[in-house]
Protein backbone atom coordinates (compact mmCIF):
# COMPACT_ATOMS: atom_id res chain seq x y z
CA UNK A 1 0.00 0.00 0.00
CA UNK A 2 2.62 2.56 0.80
CA UNK A 3 4.70 1.61 -2.40
CA UNK A 4 1.56 2.39 -4.29
CA UNK A 5 1.49 5.49 -2.53
CA UNK A 6 5.31 6.29 -3.38
CA UNK A 7 4.43 5.71 -6.80
CA UNK A 8 1.36 7.71 -6.90
CA UNK A 9 3.38 10.47 -5.28
CA UNK A 10 6.02 10.52 -7.90
CA UNK A 11 3.56 10.17 -10.44
CA UNK A 12 2.17 13.44 -9.14
CA UNK A 13 5.26 15.18 -8.90
CA UNK A 14 6.23 14.17 -12.40
CA UNK A 15 3.23 15.44 -13.45
CA UNK A 16 3.60 19.36 -11.46
CA UNK A 17 7.06 19.66 -13.19
CA UNK A 18 5.45 19.92 -16.19
CA UNK A 19 5.91 23.84 -17.41
CA UNK A 20 4.38 26.79 -19.44
CA UNK A 21 7.39 25.85 -22.19
CA UNK A 22 6.35 22.01 -22.51
CA UNK A 23 2.79 22.76 -22.82
CA UNK A 24 3.51 25.09 -25.92
CA UNK A 25 5.90 22.47 -27.31
CA UNK A 26 3.03 19.82 -26.88
CA UNK A 27 0.11 22.23 -28.54
CA UNK A 28 2.93 23.01 -31.18
CA UNK A 29 3.67 19.12 -32.20
CA UNK A 30 -0.27 18.16 -31.99
CA UNK A 31 -1.07 21.58 -34.23
CA UNK A 32 1.56 20.62 -36.77
CA UNK A 33 0.55 17.06 -36.55
CA UNK A 34 -2.91 17.75 -37.33
CA UNK A 35 -2.24 20.43 -40.11
CA UNK A 36 -0.13 17.82 -41.57
CA UNK A 37 -2.86 14.89 -41.40
CA UNK A 38 -5.33 17.24 -42.83
CA UNK A 39 -3.21 17.65 -46.04
CA UNK A 40 -3.03 14.18 -46.21
CA UNK A 41 -6.87 13.60 -46.16
CA UNK A 42 -7.96 16.25 -47.88
CA UNK A 43 -7.47 14.84 -50.93
CA UNK A 44 -9.51 12.11 -50.46
CA UNK A 45 -12.45 13.98 -49.36
CA UNK A 46 -12.18 16.61 -51.99
CA UNK A 47 -12.45 13.68 -54.81
CA UNK A 48 -15.32 11.60 -52.94
CA UNK A 49 -17.44 15.23 -52.34
CA UNK A 50 -17.53 16.35 -55.67
CA UNK A 51 -18.07 12.80 -56.59
CA UNK A 52 -21.23 12.87 -54.98
CA UNK A 53 -21.99 16.48 -55.69
CA UNK A 54 -24.53 18.08 -58.57
CA UNK A 55 -22.41 17.76 -61.82
CA UNK A 56 -22.97 20.91 -63.13
CA UNK A 57 -21.49 22.89 -59.74
CA UNK A 58 -18.65 20.72 -59.86
CA UNK A 59 -17.64 21.78 -63.72
CA UNK A 60 -17.67 25.58 -62.44
CA UNK A 61 -15.55 24.04 -59.50
CA UNK A 62 -17.67 25.76 -56.81
CA UNK A 63 -17.22 22.48 -54.83
CA UNK A 64 -14.50 23.01 -52.40
CA UNK A 65 -15.24 21.80 -48.81
CA UNK A 66 -19.23 21.22 -48.44
CA UNK A 67 -20.77 19.22 -51.07
CA UNK A 68 -24.17 20.10 -52.70
CA UNK A 69 -26.70 18.56 -54.62
CA UNK A 70 -25.74 15.31 -53.22
CA UNK A 71 -26.59 12.34 -55.64
CA UNK A 72 -25.23 9.17 -56.14
CA UNK A 73 -26.15 9.36 -59.95
CA UNK A 74 -22.42 9.08 -61.02
CA UNK A 75 -21.68 5.90 -59.38
CA UNK A 76 -24.99 4.05 -60.66
CA UNK A 77 -23.71 5.15 -64.06
CA UNK A 78 -19.68 4.14 -63.39
CA UNK A 79 -20.79 0.30 -61.98
CA UNK A 80 -22.82 -0.42 -65.61
CA UNK A 81 -19.44 0.20 -67.33
CA UNK A 82 -18.44 -3.03 -69.24
CA UNK A 83 -15.80 -5.19 -68.29
CA UNK A 84 -15.64 -3.58 -64.42
CA UNK A 85 -16.51 -6.78 -62.91
CA UNK A 86 -13.98 -8.56 -64.53
CA UNK A 87 -11.24 -5.74 -64.09
CA UNK A 88 -11.98 -5.80 -60.40
CA UNK A 89 -11.78 -9.82 -59.91
CA UNK A 90 -8.67 -9.51 -61.82
CA UNK A 91 -7.07 -6.58 -59.49
CA UNK A 92 -8.26 -8.49 -56.30
CA UNK A 93 -6.62 -11.84 -57.72
CA UNK A 94 -3.66 -9.72 -59.03
CA UNK A 95 -3.25 -8.40 -55.58
CA UNK A 96 -4.24 -11.70 -53.08
CA UNK A 97 -1.38 -13.85 -55.30
CA UNK A 98 1.32 -11.64 -55.98
CA UNK A 99 1.41 -10.51 -52.22
CA UNK A 100 1.25 -14.15 -51.47
CA UNK A 101 4.19 -15.09 -53.71
CA UNK A 102 6.23 -12.35 -53.04
CA UNK A 103 6.44 -12.54 -49.71
CA UNK A 104 6.77 -16.47 -49.57
CA UNK A 105 9.93 -15.79 -52.46
CA UNK A 106 11.30 -12.62 -50.84
CA UNK A 107 11.08 -14.43 -47.17
CA UNK A 108 13.06 -17.45 -48.26
CA UNK A 109 15.63 -15.76 -50.36
CA UNK A 110 16.12 -13.40 -47.35
CA UNK A 111 16.18 -16.03 -44.97
CA UNK A 112 18.95 -17.66 -47.28
CA UNK A 113 20.76 -14.75 -47.28
CA UNK A 114 20.95 -14.61 -43.41
CA UNK A 115 22.79 -17.24 -43.06
CA UNK A 116 26.58 -17.42 -42.64
CA UNK A 117 26.99 -20.65 -44.18
CA UNK A 118 25.53 -20.09 -47.15
CA UNK A 119 27.21 -20.59 -50.36
CA UNK A 120 29.67 -17.62 -51.09
CA UNK A 121 26.79 -15.07 -49.34
CA UNK A 122 28.45 -12.49 -49.75
CA UNK A 123 28.51 -13.00 -53.31
CA UNK A 124 25.18 -13.77 -54.00
CA UNK A 125 23.93 -10.86 -51.33
CA UNK A 126 25.72 -7.96 -53.63
CA UNK A 127 24.50 -9.27 -56.78
CA UNK A 128 20.80 -9.12 -55.72
CA UNK A 129 21.68 -5.66 -54.71
CA UNK A 130 22.81 -4.77 -57.37
CA UNK A 131 19.83 -4.81 -59.16
CA UNK A 132 18.33 -2.23 -57.37
CA UNK A 133 20.51 0.12 -58.72
CA UNK A 134 20.36 -1.32 -62.65
CA UNK A 135 17.96 -1.81 -64.68
CA UNK A 136 17.68 -2.91 -68.34
CA UNK A 137 15.13 -0.60 -69.70
CA UNK A 138 11.44 -1.25 -70.65
CA UNK A 139 12.44 -1.92 -73.85
CA UNK A 140 14.92 -5.18 -73.08
CA UNK A 141 12.23 -6.42 -70.19
CA UNK A 142 9.63 -6.40 -72.98
CA UNK A 143 11.54 -8.09 -75.36
CA UNK A 144 12.93 -10.72 -72.15
CA UNK A 145 8.69 -11.24 -71.42
CA UNK A 146 7.86 -11.83 -74.75
CA UNK A 147 10.53 -14.98 -74.98
CA UNK A 148 9.55 -16.00 -71.61
CA UNK A 149 5.92 -16.32 -73.55
CA UNK A 150 4.34 -13.91 -70.39
CA UNK A 151 2.85 -11.51 -73.23
CA UNK A 152 -1.12 -11.99 -72.38
CA UNK A 153 -0.55 -14.46 -69.78
CA UNK A 154 -1.91 -13.77 -66.55
CA UNK A 155 1.15 -15.07 -64.51
CA UNK A 156 3.60 -11.31 -65.91
CA UNK A 157 1.45 -10.01 -63.16
CA UNK A 158 3.23 -12.32 -60.92
CA UNK A 159 6.10 -13.83 -61.56
CA UNK A 160 8.43 -10.97 -62.46
CA UNK A 161 7.71 -9.26 -58.83
CA UNK A 162 8.31 -12.76 -57.12
CA UNK A 163 11.33 -11.25 -55.18
CA UNK A 164 12.25 -7.55 -54.23
CA UNK A 165 15.47 -6.12 -53.04
CA UNK A 166 14.85 -3.84 -50.97
CA UNK A 167 11.81 -5.74 -48.74
CA UNK A 168 14.89 -8.16 -48.88
CA UNK A 169 16.93 -6.58 -46.98
CA UNK A 170 14.55 -5.60 -44.53
CA UNK A 171 13.33 -9.43 -44.14
CA UNK A 172 17.04 -10.62 -44.13
CA UNK A 173 17.90 -7.80 -41.25
CA UNK A 174 14.81 -9.16 -39.06
CA UNK A 175 15.73 -12.30 -39.36
CA UNK A 176 18.86 -11.70 -38.23
CA UNK A 177 17.61 -10.11 -34.86
CA UNK A 178 16.66 -13.24 -33.94
CA UNK A 179 18.44 -15.25 -31.35
CA UNK A 180 20.34 -18.20 -33.21
CA UNK A 181 19.79 -20.32 -29.55
CA UNK A 182 16.29 -20.99 -31.42
CA UNK A 183 17.73 -22.50 -33.88
CA UNK A 184 20.62 -24.10 -32.42
CA UNK A 185 18.34 -25.82 -30.44
CA UNK A 186 16.15 -27.41 -33.23
CA UNK A 187 19.33 -28.31 -34.77
CA UNK A 188 19.81 -30.46 -31.60
CA UNK A 189 16.47 -32.08 -32.32
CA UNK A 190 17.38 -32.83 -35.97
CA UNK A 191 15.45 -30.04 -37.93
CA UNK A 192 16.56 -29.13 -41.22
CA UNK A 193 16.50 -25.34 -42.49
CA UNK A 194 13.22 -26.22 -44.06
CA UNK A 195 11.84 -27.46 -40.86
CA UNK A 196 13.49 -24.10 -39.06
CA UNK A 197 12.32 -21.73 -41.44
CA UNK A 198 8.78 -22.58 -41.52
CA UNK A 199 8.06 -23.59 -37.90
CA UNK A 200 10.17 -21.00 -36.06
CA UNK A 201 11.81 -18.40 -38.63
CA UNK A 202 8.23 -17.42 -40.33
CA UNK A 203 6.10 -17.28 -37.09
CA UNK A 204 8.39 -14.86 -35.49
CA UNK A 205 8.87 -12.80 -38.75
CA UNK A 206 4.78 -11.66 -39.04
CA UNK A 207 5.86 -8.13 -38.19
CA UNK A 208 8.04 -7.62 -41.02
CA UNK A 209 6.12 -9.82 -43.59
CA UNK A 210 2.73 -7.94 -42.61
CA UNK A 211 4.48 -4.82 -43.50
CA UNK A 212 6.28 -6.36 -46.74
CA UNK A 213 2.67 -7.84 -47.54
CA UNK A 214 1.14 -3.89 -47.25
CA UNK A 215 3.79 -2.55 -49.35
CA UNK A 216 3.22 -5.37 -51.80
CA UNK A 217 -0.11 -5.11 -52.04
CA UNK A 218 -0.68 -1.42 -52.61
CA UNK A 219 1.58 -1.59 -55.24
CA UNK A 220 -0.01 -4.79 -56.90
CA UNK A 221 -3.65 -2.70 -56.59
CA UNK A 222 -1.66 0.68 -58.15
CA UNK A 223 0.09 -0.97 -60.76
CA UNK A 224 -1.38 -0.44 -64.47
CA UNK A 225 2.16 0.18 -66.31
CA UNK A 226 2.52 -3.71 -66.70
CA UNK A 227 -0.98 -4.47 -68.33
CA UNK A 228 -0.56 -1.58 -70.75
CA UNK A 229 3.15 -2.46 -72.03
CA UNK A 230 2.42 -6.63 -71.92
CA UNK A 231 -2.07 -7.11 -72.70
CA UNK A 232 -3.20 -6.88 -76.11
CA UNK A 233 -6.54 -6.50 -76.81
CA UNK A 234 -8.03 -5.95 -73.65
CA UNK A 235 -7.24 -8.95 -72.18
CA UNK A 236 -6.79 -9.25 -68.15
CA UNK A 237 -7.79 -5.84 -67.59
CA UNK A 238 -7.32 -4.18 -63.97
CA UNK A 239 -9.13 -1.80 -62.58
CA UNK A 240 -6.22 0.59 -62.46
CA UNK A 241 -5.86 0.06 -66.07
CA UNK A 242 -9.53 0.84 -66.96
CA UNK A 243 -9.35 4.17 -64.91
CA UNK A 244 -6.16 4.80 -67.42
CA UNK A 245 -8.04 4.60 -70.41
CA UNK A 246 -11.39 6.43 -69.33
CA UNK A 247 -9.32 9.15 -67.64
CA UNK A 248 -7.91 9.75 -71.04
CA UNK A 249 -10.81 9.12 -72.62
CA UNK A 250 -13.58 10.44 -70.22
CA UNK A 251 -15.33 13.01 -72.70
CA UNK A 252 -16.71 9.93 -74.72
CA UNK A 253 -16.89 8.11 -71.74
CA UNK A 254 -19.26 10.66 -70.19
CA UNK A 255 -21.02 10.71 -73.86
CA UNK A 256 -21.58 7.09 -73.27
CA UNK A 257 -22.76 7.06 -69.93
CA UNK A 258 -25.13 10.07 -70.86
CA UNK A 259 -26.83 8.04 -73.21
CA UNK A 260 -29.85 7.02 -71.03
CA UNK A 261 -32.63 8.74 -70.41
CA UNK A 262 -32.59 11.52 -68.10
CA UNK A 263 -35.31 14.16 -67.44
CA UNK A 264 -34.78 17.86 -68.68
CA UNK A 265 -34.97 18.93 -64.92
CA UNK A 266 -32.32 16.45 -63.70
CA UNK A 267 -30.32 17.40 -66.98
CA UNK A 268 -28.08 20.22 -64.75
CA UNK A 269 -27.68 17.90 -61.53
CA UNK A 270 -26.90 14.55 -63.03
CA UNK A 271 -25.35 15.12 -66.24
CA UNK A 272 -22.14 13.62 -66.14
CA UNK A 273 -18.97 15.41 -67.65
CA UNK A 274 -15.48 14.34 -67.94
CA UNK A 275 -14.19 16.14 -64.67
CA UNK A 276 -17.26 13.99 -62.96
CA UNK A 277 -16.18 10.55 -64.28
CA UNK A 278 -12.20 11.50 -63.21
CA UNK A 279 -13.66 11.97 -59.43
CA UNK A 280 -16.10 8.84 -59.59
CA UNK A 281 -13.83 6.74 -61.38
CA UNK A 282 -10.56 7.77 -58.81
CA UNK A 283 -12.61 7.34 -55.81
CA UNK A 284 -14.38 3.59 -56.99
CA UNK A 285 -10.54 2.60 -57.83
CA UNK A 286 -9.12 3.91 -54.41
CA UNK A 287 -11.71 2.98 -52.11
CA UNK A 288 -10.62 -0.72 -51.52
CA UNK A 289 -7.10 -0.20 -50.27
CA UNK A 290 -8.45 2.70 -48.12
CA UNK A 291 -10.29 0.45 -46.13
CA UNK A 292 -7.74 -2.19 -46.06
CA UNK A 293 -4.37 -0.25 -45.60
CA UNK A 294 -5.74 0.98 -42.18
CA UNK A 295 -5.96 -2.41 -40.70
CA UNK A 296 -2.23 -3.18 -41.37
CA UNK A 297 -0.87 0.03 -40.28
CA UNK A 298 -0.31 -0.97 -37.14
CA UNK A 299 2.25 -3.49 -38.40
CA UNK A 300 4.21 -0.83 -39.64
CA UNK A 301 6.58 0.68 -36.57
CA UNK A 302 7.46 -2.61 -35.49
CA UNK A 303 7.72 -4.29 -38.40
CA UNK A 304 9.80 -1.55 -40.11
CA UNK A 305 11.64 -0.23 -36.86
CA UNK A 306 13.20 -3.88 -36.04
CA UNK A 307 13.33 -5.09 -39.23
CA UNK A 308 15.66 -1.70 -40.69
CA UNK A 309 18.00 -1.78 -37.43
CA UNK A 310 19.80 -4.44 -36.74
CA UNK A 311 19.84 -4.93 -32.42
Amino acid sequence: MAGRKNKDSQSGAVKSRRTVRDTVIDTVIYLVFGIFAIICIYPFYYIFINSISANNLVQQGKIMFVPQGIHLNNYAKILQLEGLEMAVVNSIVRTVVGTAVHVAGTAFVGYAMSRQEFWHRKFWYRFVIVTMYLSAGVVPVYMNMRMLGLLNNFLVYILPGAVSAYNMILIKTYMESISPSLEESAVLDGAGYAVRFLKIILPLSKPILATVAVFKAVGEWNAYMDTILYMRGGKFPTLQSMLWNYLNQATQLSNILMSGNVSDSAAATFELNPISVRYTLTFVTVLPILCVYPYFQRFFVKGIMIGAVKG
